[in-house]
């Protein structure tokens, strides 16, 4: 299977995620169209029907990101364009941060498409939790420093738990358990 991503965190993750199975990175000449759609599963079908096309095998992608309940849900599909086209991690946590206040409830959602000619099939993955007052933690990457995740109610962000406690109960670790689950099904 094709992973149709750039993010070397999300190549890292799911090839942790779903080891046992051949996973490989997206090739470098495959040009993924722009990710247009209005859910985290039009944008996961967008990526994985253009990887599967162009590598003619299956393929798989994921489109996530974090809804804060202050925020009516945003940034949602807009998580990794939340401070403008070209932000970086640092500044679409800033401005969350900015916007929502602490202790508000987020959620994380995770996407996984499975495409295959004309084989599509989606798994979905979330986590609740609520927003800290700053950032903390090493570990992780995006919104990871200010989520404080209900699984654990212990007050650490996911970006101080350790990678097999955050795949444990992360909106990802999730959506990929599905896929690993139906992949062994077959």
């Amino acid at each position: 299977m094709v992973l149709s991503t750039r993010n070397p965190h999300k190549v890292r993750e799911f090839a942790g995620l779903l080891e046992g199975f051949d996973v490989a990175a997206l090739p470098g000449d495959v040009e993924l169209p722009p990710e247009t759609g209005e859910t985290f599963a039009d944008n996961a079908l967008i990526k994985a029907r253009a990887a599967a096309e162009a590598t003619g095998g299956p393929a798989i992608a994921d489109d996530s990101g974090i809804e804060a309940a202050a925020l009516g849900g945003a940034p949602g599909v807009r998580s990794a364009r939340f401070a403008g086209e070209g932000a970086t991690d640092d500044q679409n946590l800033a401005k969350l941060l900015r916007e929502a206040p602490a202790g508000s409830p987020v959620r994380y959602v995770c996407v996984i498409a499975y495409v295959d000619g004309s084989e599509e099939r989606l798994f979905e993955g979330t986590c609740t939790g609520t927003l800290a007052a700053q950032p903390r933690g090493t570990g992780g990457f995006g919104y990871d420093p200010a989520f404080l995740p209900d699984d654990t109610g212990d007050g650490r962000t996911m970006a101080e738990l350790a990678a097999a406690e955050k795949d444990a109960i992360s909106h990802r670790g999730r959506a990929a358990r599905r896929l690993r689950e139906w992949l062994e099904a077959r």
